[in-house]
């Protein structure tokens, strides 16, 4: 089949792909360099809707092509994208809709054979990278024979390997053939994994995977400008000769030790990558865009894809428009912040609302000595964002003079939204809000972060427990996205309406959740933990639960988390938990065993590796009823399904989905297994411990 007779088989099945045009014009090049076919790359829509390209969009960047080297008065090809988006790479929308392998197979051939034009048509061609280049976007720009970037370019990256795929048009065989494996293995399974890290402008001309940073003023003119004078011979674009030898059988062996630690070989897709990137040593282009297709289909066709798409839309989307959520025509405005507490946590959160809505923070604490310490840690966190180059110096003087301190509550008279950072002690909390409400204006908000205990109890006492709110942040603050909002008996709209705008304004990933214990990521992690300590109880001895559980992929087996998670804070949770729901949540008398010893962790870390504190064996007891790795699986995830239906049943989110995203965001529940519902659904745990799925059949699932 030829690639015209594959672009229109594939356009059939994409009814609804915003197609991104590809308009060409000619360009005079300067220099008297000649006339250049200049592509332009829009969907027709501004920023906020990147360029994609699917079937149809493919099929006009291959017209577009096409026609530039048919003209002998075209002596080069550029392509650009509209204003801050190159491309942000394939049109993954349309991937559940592909039912057949042959399908997923031509889409992979449909992106090399258009794109491997732009080097094998016979005419120079140019990269002009002026924003936003992911996965097939920056492929497009891999095939040129050379790349300018923008100084002003963010978010470049291959990403794909995050979502359960690889990068499909390309980038497994031309980017280690460009930068060397080891930057290859770095940017296409590590920085994906590793959160999904992007690559700035000058970033990724360092890697070498521009030839020249040129200003974003002028970006376009600058770009062509360089080109003639490539295309004259006054410039000659020079680049590293790649080591061919044991330095690239060494990046990728450490790309795959990378890929265990993330994913414990429970998703192929950075495997398959690594693969690919070992063979581009070797393979000339045909064969390497060949196995790429290859793999590319087959990993389309996964389940893994589906979990990873699913997890994708969650995040991109619900996320964004929460659940529930009142309508944000009834916020408030918020124009000064009060933090009560001076701990790590209100120091975390004061430096958010500072950086994030730029008002005035004031922190308070008991004596001027915690109050000194904390606002100190917040210049601090300033200091080190000037250091890394991240804020300049005007922002952080900025930022200093809007974080103070007090000791008087009296500074929170004129707060528009005060939040609690206390000790979580249920009367210590109540008696606080008590206290503020004597002094701040009756349509303030008060928050709470508390991490289980009950908003409406907390509220329960106050002239107007209307404006409290639940706003539970996940440590540490800067990295987790999650934000539960927990909406209390008698929070009014305009209050909820208020923090969700607050929420949003600090860039986090806002759920509704009900004033239930513990609400949603801890209580499935209380409920997680128990299993496993109840396990450990019984006899099963510590490495290996943390072993059983590693097939899940999970990021951190579940006693390296009880060690973030904070001993004393997992136990209190699991206390609380247990006086609501005593049948299903017990209290590990080891785990309180070894939080009274004041013990940090049950390990030591011993070259980096852990061992089990011979201190805390000597504290703990356990049973002789060891459990199986088999056996510990299926009791954590079944308990996981029994507690997720009891939650949905209590309508503490609105709907599996919500669970899923918290999960996701607060959690690091793995993107490839999609979410834990789906997961649970794919296992068949959910029909045999509660007789039904939790998402509807093809839905983060082929089944």
């Amino acid at each position: 089949m030829s690639l015209q007779e594959l672009i229109d088989s594939a356009a059939a099945l994409s009814a609804d792909e915003v197609v991104t045009v590809a308009h060409s014009r000619d360009v005079v090049l300067p220099n008297k360099a000649g006339l250049m076919a200049l592509i332009t790359l829009d969907n027709g829509h501004d920023h906020t809707k990147p360029n994609t390209f699917g079937p149809k969009g493919l099929g006009s960047l291959n017209a577009a092509i096409d026609a530039a080297l048919a003209r002998d008065e075209i002596v080069a090809i550029g392509v650009t994208g509209k204003p801050f988006i190159l491309a942000a790479g394939a049109d993954l929308t349309g991937v559940p809709k592909l039912t057949d392998r042959e399908q997923a197979l031509a889409l992979g051939r449909i992106g090399h054979g258009v794109m491997r034009k732009l080097v094998d048509g016979g005419k120079p061609s140019f990269g002009f990278v002026n924003g936003v280049a992911l996965g097939g976007g920056l492929e497009v720009a891999l095939h040129a024979t050379y790349r300018t970037v923008s100084v002003a370019a963010g978010m470049l990256s291959t990403p794909e390997v995050f979502l359960g795929l690889l990068p499909g048009w390309g980038g497994n065989f031309l980017l280690p053939n460009l930068i060397g494996a080891d930057n290859a293995v770095k940017v296409i399974v590590e920085n994906a994994l590793n959160q999904n890290k992007m690559l700035s402008g000058p970033e990724a001309v360092k890697l070498g995977i521009g030839d020249v940073l040129l200003e974003s003023a002028d970006f376009l003119e600058q770009s062509l400008l360089w080109a003639s004078k490539v295309l004259t011979g006054e410039i000659t674009v020079e680049r590293p000769e790649i080591d061919r030898g044991e330095a690239w059988d060494a990046a990728v062996a450490r790309g795959k030790a990378f890929a265990d630690v993330k994913v414990s070989g429970a998703a192929p897709a950075p495997y398959r990558a690594l693969d690919l990137i070992a063979a581009a040593r070797d393979n000339d282009r045909d064969r390497g865009f060949a196995a790429e297709d290859e793999a590319l289909a087959d990993l389309i066709m996964s389940e893994e894809l589906r979990s990873g798409l699913y997890a994708f839309d969650l995040v991109n989307k619900r996320a964004k428009r929460p659940a529930g959520a009142p309508d944000k025509s009834l916020a408030r405005p918020v124009n000064k912040v009060g933090v009560v507490g001076a701990g790590l946590m209100a120091g975390q959160l004061a430096l958010l609302f500072a950086r994030r809505l730029e008002v005035p923070v004031v922190l308070t604490d008991l004596d001027q000595e915690r109050v000194d310490r904390g606002v100190g840690y917040v210049h601090g966190e300033i200091d080190k964002l000037l250091g890394k180059g991240r804020i300049r110096p005007d922002k952080a003087n900025q930022l200093k003079a809007l974080v103070t301190g007090s000791v008087d509550k009296g500074v929170f008279a004129d707060a528009d939204f005060v939040i609690e950072a206390v000790f979580e002690e249920l009367q210590l909390k109540k008696t606080i809000f008590a206290d503020l409400e004597k002094i701040i204006r009756p349509d303030a908000i008060l928050a709470t972060n508390t991490s289980s205990l009950s908003v409406t109890e907390m509220a329960a006492d106050l002239e107007h427990p209307e404006r409290v709110v639940g706003f539970h942040f996940f440590n540490p603050v800067a990295v987790l996205p999650l934000l539960e909002i927990i909406r209390a008996d008698r929070t009014d709209d305009e209050s909820l309406a208020t923090a969700f705008a607050v929420g949003k304004k600090l860039k986090k990933s806002c759920v509704l959740v009900k004033d239930a214990p513990a609400f949603v990521v801890n209580r499935l992690l209380t409920r997680f933990l128990g299993e496993v300590s109840a396990a450990v109880d019984e006899g099963t001895p510590i490495l290996e639960a943390d072993k059983a559980l590693s097939a899940l992929g999970l990021p951190m087996p579940p006693f390296v988390l009880l060690q973030l998670v904070g001993l004393p804070v997992a136990l209190h949770v699991a206390e609380t938990m247990n006086r609501a729901y005593p049948e299903r949540f017990a209290v590990s008398e080891n785990l309180a065993k070894v939080v009274a010893a004041g013990k940090s962790s049950f390990y030591v870390w011993p070259e980096g590796k852990p061992v089990v504190d011979p201190e805390v064996e000597a504290l703990v007891t356990v049973g002789d009823k060891p459990s199986t790795a088999d056996e510990l699986r299926t009791r954590v995830l079944t308990a996981l399904a029994e507690e997720i239906k009891i939650m949905l049943d209590e309508g503490v989110v609105a709907e599996a989905q919500d669970i899923d995203l918290c999960l996701l965001l607060g959690a690091g529940w793995p993107f490839h297994l999609g979410g834990i519902t789906p997961y649970l659904d794919r296992t068949g745990v959910s029909e045999k411990v509660n007789g039904t799925r939790f998402l509807p059949k093809g839905v983060a699932s082929l089944a």
